[in-house]
C-alpha cells in the first residue's frame, strides 16, 4: 500500500525541520560565544518572524520602516554602527513583497497624480547627472536617497496597500505614539541630561549649534533639532485640528493634551523656524475648514499670539520664549546671516540655470565635492538647497510640484464629504504644508521623519475618496 503526505503535513514537517536544525545550531553557538550567541539568537528569530510577516502581508514591512524612520537617528548617535542603509533594505523588502503577492495588489492604483509626480522629479534627479558642472557622482548618488529616490518608493505604496479608514488610523496611532515618545524622551535630554552617544556626537561638532548660552537645544531621537522641532510642530498642528473633529470627548481632550506636549517640544528644540510649521497649518486649517466662526477665532488668537511676541517682553526671563521671539526679529544675526551666504549664493548660481549638481552643497558636498567653493557655504534652507543643487529651472519645477501636490490636497479635502474622514484628510494636508514652509529656514521636509509622514500623507488625502461617504455616521 503506498502513502501519500498532504501538503499540510509537508508545512508541517518542514517547519519541524526548521526549528530543530536551528535549536541544534542555537546550542552550539550558545556553547562556543556565550552571551553574543543568545543576542543572535533573539536576532535570527525576530528576523524570520519579520520575514513570514512580511511576506504574508507587505503592510508590516511599510510600517516597521515608518518606525525605522523615527528611531535611526538615534541608533545612529547611541551605537555608532551603520544603520543608514536599512532604511532601503525595509523599503526595498516592502517591495519584494508586494511582488510577491503580486496576484492580490491592484496595480492599476499606480496611475495617479501623486507617482506621477514623485516619478517627473526623480527624471529631473537622473538628468542632473550629465549636469556640466561635474558634481560627485558618490555625491549624486548619496544624495538623492533623500531628495528623490525614497520619494519615488514611498508615493505607489499608498495606493496599493492601503484601501481603507482602518489603514489611516492605524498610520495617525502609529505617528502619535512615536512623536509623543520623542518629546517623552526630549524632556529626559533637557531636564535629565545626554546619553554617552549623544555626548559624543556633541563635543564631535554638534555643540557648535546645539548648545546655546549653555542650553540645549534639544534633538531627542531625531536626527537634529530642526528635525526634531518642525516634526513636533507639525505634529501639533494635526492633534489641534484632528481635536476639532466630529470625535468623543476624551478623544478631543486627549488630542489637545498631546498637542500642548508636541509644542512644548517645539519650544526645548530651540528651532525658531517651527513656529512656521504650526502657524502655516494652522491657518490652512482655518482657510480649508468652511467655517466662518472658526477662521474668525483662528485670526484673533493668531493677531493675539502674534503681538505677544513681537510687542512685548512678558516672560522673557524664560530662554525658551526669548529664543522663539527671535524667529521674528528681522535684525537677528542668524537671520543676516543667511542672508549673507544668499547673496553670495545669487552671484555664484548667475551662470548656473541648471544648478551646480546633486550632492553640490550641505554634508554631502562637502564630503564628496569639497574641491567646490559652493560646497562651503551653508544652505541653511532646503529651498536654497534645491535652487543650488538644480538651478533656477529645477527649483521652479520642484516648486511647481510640491505646489501642485498641496493644491491637490485641498482641492480633495474641500470636497470630502464624511465630516470625520474630512478633518482627518485636513490635519494632513495642514501637516504637510508647515512642513513645506518651514523648510525655508531648515532641511525639514529633506529629512526624517517628516519626508515619509508627508509623502503618505500625500498619498492617503488621495484616496480618500473611494472611502467618502456623505452617509458615514460620526465617530463617537
Amino acid at each position: 500500500m503506498r502513502y501519500t503526505i498532504s501538503p499540510a503535513t509537508k508545512r508541517t514537517l518542514t517547519i519541524l525541520l526548521i526549528v530543530f536544525s536551528f535549536s541544534l545550531f542555537s546550542a552550539v553557538l550558545t556553547i562556543s560565544y556565550e552571551y553574543f550567541a543568545i543576542f543572535f539568537i533573539l536576532l535570527s528569530v525576530g528576523a524570520v518572524v519579520f520575514a513570514m510577516a512580511l511576506f504574508s502581508n507587505p503592510r508590516v514591512g511599510f510600517f516597521v520602516y515608518l518606525a525605522y524612520c523615527f528611531i535611526i537617528a538615534g541608533l545612529l548617535k547611541n551605537t555608532g554602527l551603520p544603520f543608514g542603509p536599512l532604511m532601503e533594505i525595509l523599503l526595498g523588502v516592502t517591495w519584494l513583497s508586494l511582488l510577491y503577492n503580486h496576484k492580490k495588489v491592484e496595480w492599476k492604483h499606480l496611475k495617479n497624480d501623486h507617482v506621477i509626480i514623485a516619478a517627473i522629479w526623480f527624471g529631473v534627479n537622473l538628468f542632473e547627472l550629465v549636469n556640466p558642472e561635474g558634481a560627485s557622482l558618490l555625491g549624486w548618488l548619496n544624495e538623492v536617497r533623500f531628495t528623490s529616490f525614497n520619494w519615488l518608493l514611498i508615493a505607489p505604496i499608498g495606493f496599493l496597500l492601503f484601501r481603507g479608514r482602518k489603514d489611516m488610523d492605524l498610520f495617525f496611532t502609529i505617528i502619535f505614539i512615536l512623536s509623543f515618545l520623542g518629546t517623552l524622551y526630549g524632556m529626559k535630554q533637557y531636564h535629565i541630561g545626554v546619553s554617552a552617544g549623544e555626548q559624543m556626537w556633541l563635543d564631535n561638532g554638534g555643540a557648535t549649534t546645539h548648545i546655546n548660552f549653555g542650553i540645549l537645544r534639544v534633538f531627542s531621537f531625531y536626527t537634529d533639532a530642526g528635525q526634531f522641532g518642525a516634526s513636533q510642530a507639525a505634529m501639533a498642528a494635526i492633534s489641534f485640528i484632528l481635536a476639532l473633529g466630529p470625535f468623543k470627548r476624551w478623544k478631543r481632550i486627549l488630542l489637545v493634551i498631546v498637542g500642548m506636549f508636541f509644542v512644548y517640544g517645539m519650544l526645548i528644540s530651540g528651532t525658531r523656524g517651527a513656529l512656521f510649521a504650526l502657524v502655516v497649518a494652522v491657518i490652512f486649517a482655518m482657510i480649508l475648514s468652511k467655517n466662518f466662526k472658526i477662521l474668525l477665532i483662528g485670526l484673533v488668537f493668531g493677531i493675539g499670539f502674534y503681538s505677544f511676541l513681537k510687542y512685548t517682553t512678558i516672560g522673557n526671563a524664560n530662554y525658551l520664549l526669548v529664543r522663539l521671539r527671535t524667529a521674528l526679529d528681522p535684525d537677528n544675526d542668524s537671520l543676516n546671516a543667511r542672508l549673507i551666504n544668499q547673496a553670495t549664493l545669487k552671484t555664484l548660481m548667475a551662470n548656473k540655470p541648471f544648478g551646480a549638481g546633486v550632492g553640490s552643497i550641505g554634508i554631502n558636498g562637502i564630503t564628496y565635492n569639497s574641491d567646490k567653493y559652493l560646497s562651503m557655504i551653508p544652505p541653511d534652507s532646503y529651498w536654497v538647497k534645491i535652487w543650488v543643487m538644480y538651478g533656477v529651472v529645477g527649483l521652479t519645477i520642484w516648486f511647481s510640484l510640491i505646489l501642485f501636490m498641496i493644491g491637490k490636497c485641498c482641492g480633495i479635502v474641500w470636497n470630502l464629504r464624511d465630516p470625520a474622514l474630512r478633518v482627518k484628510c485636513l490635519a494632513l494636508t495642514s501637516g504637510t504644508a508647515g512642513i513645506f514652509f518651514c523648510s525655508y529656514g531648515n532641511e525639514v521636509m529633506n529629512g526624517f521623519p517628516s519626508s515619509v509622514i508627508m509623502y503618505m500623507s500625500w498619498s492617503f488625502v488621495l484616496i480618500s475618496p473611494m472611502f467618502d461617504s456623505p452617509l458615514a455616521l460620526k465617530e463617537k
